[in-house]
């Protein structure tokens, strides 16, 4: 199948060059971000990394939007939770979404489904979660976190019903590529079992900046991701939604990704880094939603949020 990478970030790189790369299938990168574009056109691709070693150019095809005439069989979004709605205006009056087309998207947080369904059909909707850092240096320049085979994601159809040859077709593709995929049966479940995890891992890195593995030196770390979990697992089976996890297995994958990734910076450090809006209202501020809904209160989940806005309106001062 062909694919059309709508966001050409660290994870759209990640995905797309290990697609184009161990699959051997045809991708093309669509950016908005022109000092991206205009840094890939020059260098004639993107600088890849891994683990800051090997340093080299693999050659790709990026386009703004409205210079793309391709019709990919399947688009992976990953773009940020507040640049996706228009994202999603701009490629669709640019005339890049089709009919035909299916749309699978791993982004961090969760909101992003209820928008993509606005231009796709449900039933050729995948969901999907990705437990694979990277890290976008600057424009056209990329970094895989992590050693090879070592990435591991899950994905599911969300009209949670079997998936059809497309649907698998795709999860093939991605195991070609070496993402690690892994079928799950509801994607509800699936999601939030990330969300969840990020709400621990991301923001608490954030919010002290520091790295994965500094973070799991604090004898009490373990403690402090019990707690957000116990609140997050309440607020979902209020919801009717049970995680893939247990709240022990949770705080051990928490204790082991640190360990694996000990260096790595989560995703939300790296926007908070660069000055950049963080998705803590779609990650810790999503949970907190879903609990007042459900008429119970995320106490810790609803300070974190508040202390990351805190950090983020403190920057002025620095």
């Amino acid at each position: 199948m062909k694919y059309g990478i709508i966001g050409a970030g660290a994870m759209g790189y990640r995905y797309g060059v290990l697609l184009q790369e161990n699959a051997g299938v045809e991708v093309d990168f669509i950016e908005t971000w022109e000092p991206n574009v205009e840094k890939v056109k020059e260098q004639g691709g993107v600088y890849v990394s891994r683990d800051h070693e090997n340093k080299h150019l693999v050659p790709i095809n990026i386009y703004y939007p409205e210079d793309y005439k391709g019709h990919p069989d399947v688009l992976i979004f990953f773009k940020k939770q507040m640049q996706l709605e228009e994202e999603l205006k701009r490629d669709s009056a640019a005339g890049i979404f089709h009919d035909d087309q299916y749309a699978f998207a791993a982004m961090n947080g969760m909101g992003h489904f209820d928008k993509i369904e606005k231009y796709f059909d449900k039933d050729k909707i995948v969901c999907g979660t990705a437990m694979i850092a990277t890290v976008l240096n600057g424009p056209g320049d990329v970094d895989f976190m992590g050693p090879v085979n070592g990435e591991s994601m899950h994905l599911a159809p969300y009209n949670d019903k079997e998936p059809d040859e497309t649907v698998k077709a795709l999860f093939n593709d991605l195991k070609d590529a070496k993402l690690g995929p892994i079928m799950a049966n509801n994607w509800i479940n699936m999601c939030m079992t990330k969300v969840v995890f990020n709400a621990v891992v991301n923001t608490l890195c954030t919010m002290f900046e520091v790295q994965m593995g500094q973070f799991i030196q604090y004898p009490k770390a373990p403690e402090m991701a019990r707690q957000l979990f116990n609140e997050s697992f309440d607020a979902c089976e209020r919801a009717g939604i049970y995680m893939d996890q247990t709240r022990d297995e949770q705080v051990q994958t928490v204790i082991d990704n640190c360990h694996q990734l000990k260096f790595h910076y989560p995703s939300m450090y790296q926007d908070f880094s660069k000055g950049r809006e963080t998705e803590v209202d779609y990650i810790n501020g999503y949970i907190a939603k879903l609990g007042r809904d459900n008429d119970y209160v995320c106490r810790t989940h609803e300070f974190v949020v508040n202390q990351v806005h805190l950090v983020e309106q403190m920057r002025q001062f620095k």
